[in-house]
């Protein structure tokens, strides 16, 4: 019974791992469909959150039935609602992805008002943070998963550093206004994503220690 039930949470890593690729696809296909003004990858990013809303379900239900069928111990409960804590943020952060691939739609035929640097910079970094998160839960690494969490800084500290520059460009041209606000609203987004890797490091941590402590 005991090795069923580790087989089963070896397949449970396996389809958090492949929902994992797929945010990490649709974080950086947003982002290039922004920098790349390309339509037909803004359809790519909506096609990619429908299987980010179908790995949500298929691991709910795959946690359900080990709760059901498996007499789990403590740690198996801590891993188990780990696990669903976890879809939880990386399905927002599909979210979040659309709905900077959504901005970039209205923004194809516009010439940018500043060159996009640090908005790269954040994509970046957050799908760093989404790939260790979901390792340090695999490898059950609370190092890594303290690491994501003080990573997240980083992503703040871009999101300042861009809303200070949007700032600027508007005081210089009230004209760059509204372009100026779509941008920073994709930052917002990119932030909000950060947000979420490190509550999955948080819940990764609690995984590991039964210690739930959010910044």
């Amino acid at each position: 019974m005991r090795n069923k039930f580790d087989h089963e949470l070896e397949n449970l890593n396996l389809e958090l791992i492949k929902m994992g690729s797929l945010i990490e696809n649709a974080i950086e296909l947003s982002t290039r469909s922004l920098l790349e003004q390309d339509l037909e990858l803004v359809g790519k990013v909506n096609e990619l959150e429908i299987e980010i809303d179908e790995m949500e379900k298929t691991i709910e239900s795959h946690c359900l039935k080990l709760l059901l069928q498996q007499q789990p111990v403590a740690s198996d409960l801590r891993i188990i609602s780990t696990a669903l804590k976890m879809i939880t943020d990386m399905e927002r952060i599909g979210d979040n992805a659309e709905d900077i691939a959504e901005i970039a739609r209205f923004m194809v035929n516009q010439k940018f008002i500043k060159d996009l640097v640090h908005i790269p910079q954040m994509a970046e970094a957050t799908i760093s943070m989404v790939t260790r998160s979901v390792d340090a839960f695999v490898n059950k690494d609370r190092k890594l998963a303290e690491e994501v969490c003080a990573y997240d800084d980083i992503v703040d500290n871009l999101f300042q550093v861009v809303k200070k520059e949007l700032i600027e460009k508007i005081q210089e041209n009230t004209e760059n206004g509204e372009q100026a606000i779509d941008l920073l609203m994709i930052a917002k987004y990119f932030e909000r994503i950060g947000d979420h890797a490190e509550n999955i490091a948080e819940w990764v941590i609690f995984s590991i220690t039964g210690e739930h402590k959010p910044k």
